[in-house]
């Protein structure tokens, strides 16, 4: 596998700015290919799909490869791909659609490693029926989220498990096997939100044992476009639609309004670039794409190891978590420097972070508010050594 990150900076325009980008948690900066699609897009004669002439046959053509992008990404087919302006709005729709049919008594589980996007949905829609929330809690010293207790959390009247692939928070990846078990055996929908986990591990929705997964293009510098892809996309066809087509079918039943069709023409170059960062992957574009994904998750892995052990060395900082499995995101606390501080004080160094008050999500399971708030920082495809050693320096200055 051949992962060479000096030739991966070279795609981002942005890395000109001088910046140290550890934000990726907030989404990647964008691939040169990337603006190019959605600006050629805007440019071409686009009109609205179903029409006899070139420019609406040009618009069916993007949704299409939109779908057939993302169903490669994730292993699915592009019959089940829905698309959206991101996936916390998909979400939300799709738990509108589902909750209409739940009854007092009903439950859905949720976990507290997961972000709002994957759990606030879930919460309105059980407060709209009656329904109960049940939590699947996290370990607080390593952040892993224990499996044996989806055993006991989902039960005969659970109509959804939602749970997260990757954390962008502490970066943990949970084993999804034993609560897809679960919600298989009690008929309940697993919904995987892998919008953290998709630029880094390869997906397979059907190895997973997910229902439906959700991804966010952002997270791995496409543009600002969401979709969820259903493993059986026939399900689709049995939830109430949203669309402003009364005859809409498929996927189309969870879309509103017409596409962004320059942002799905990015989408399409975004998964392209993610198929391309092993310049060794050849085949099918779903081939490619686990090659180069593999070669990612190994190059990270290393980059991710100089990142903890250097952290780790500075008596005065805790890192949030130690799973076993994770991608590289990396929470953190520095005794006595409140996480604003401490982050103004990267931002002097030229590094970008964020300051999470610790009030909601994970970091409000682990009391992180108590301390002055968690420091964030995450790698992107495009990090080196050089930008990790710049970190460790910084915090160390801040010791």
């Amino acid at each position: 596998m051949a992962f060479d990150v000096a030739a991966v900076r070279g795609l981002f325009p942005a890395l000109g700015d001088g910046w140290v980008h550890l934000d990726a948690p907030a989404g990647m900066q964008v691939p040169e290919q990337v603006a190019t699609a959605a600006s050629t897009a805007l440019r071409a004669p686009v009109s609205g799909p179903g029409g006899n002439f070139p420019a609406s046959q040009r618009a069916e053509a993007i949704v299409e490869a939109a779908r057939r992008a993302i169903a490669d990404l994730v292993g699915a087919k592009p019959s089940g791909v829905v698309l959206g302006p991101n996936s916390a709005v998909l979400l939300g729709r799709l738990a509108d659609a589902l909750g209409d049919g739940w009854m007092i008594g009903d439950d859905v589980v949720v976990s507290r490693l997961d972000s709002p996007d994957n759990v606030d949905p879930w919460q309105r829609a059980a407060q709209r029926s009656g329904s109960t929330v049940r939590w699947a809690e996290i370990d607080i010293e390593t952040c892993e989220l224990p499996t044996w207790q989806y055993g006991d959390l989902v039960t005969p009247r659970t109509k959804v498990v939602a749970i997260t692939a990757a954390s962008g928070a502490v970066g943990t990846r949970p084993d999804i096997r034993p609560a897809a078990e679960a919600a298989d055996e009690h008929d309940a929908l697993l919904v995987v939100d892998a919008s953290s986990a998709a630029p880094f591990v390869p997906l397979d929705i059907t190895e997973m044992g997910a229902d439906v997964v959700a991804v966010n293009a952002s997270a791995w510098g496409g543009p600002q476009v969401g979709a969820l892809a259903f493993r059986d996309p026939a399900m689709l066809d049995h939830l109430p639609s949203v669309s402003l087509d009364h005859s809409a079918r498929g996927p189309e039943r969870l879309e509103m309004g017409p596409h962004a069709l320059p942002l799905l023409a990015g989408l399409v170059a975004s998964v392209d670039y993610l198929a391309g960062l092993d310049d060794a992957a050849i085949g099918p574009r779903r081939e490619r794409l686990l090659t180069s994904l593999r070669a990612v998750k190994s190059y990270q892995a290393g980059l991710l190891t100089n990142l903890t052990n250097g952290l780790r060395k500075l008596p005065e900082v805790m890192l949030i978590g130690d799973a076993m499995r994770r991608i590289p995101s990396v929470a953190f606390t520095v005794n006595g420097v409140k996480a604003t501080d401490a982050v103004s004080h990267l931002a002097d160094q030229g590094i970008c972070a964020f300051a999470d008050p610790g009030t909601h999500g994970v970091f409000a399971a682990l009391g992180a508010a108590e301390v002055g708030g968690a420091i964030r920082v995450g790698l992107a495809h495009y990090t080196n050594s050089t930008e990790v050693d710049q970190l460790v320096q910084a915090v160390a200055d801040l010791t």
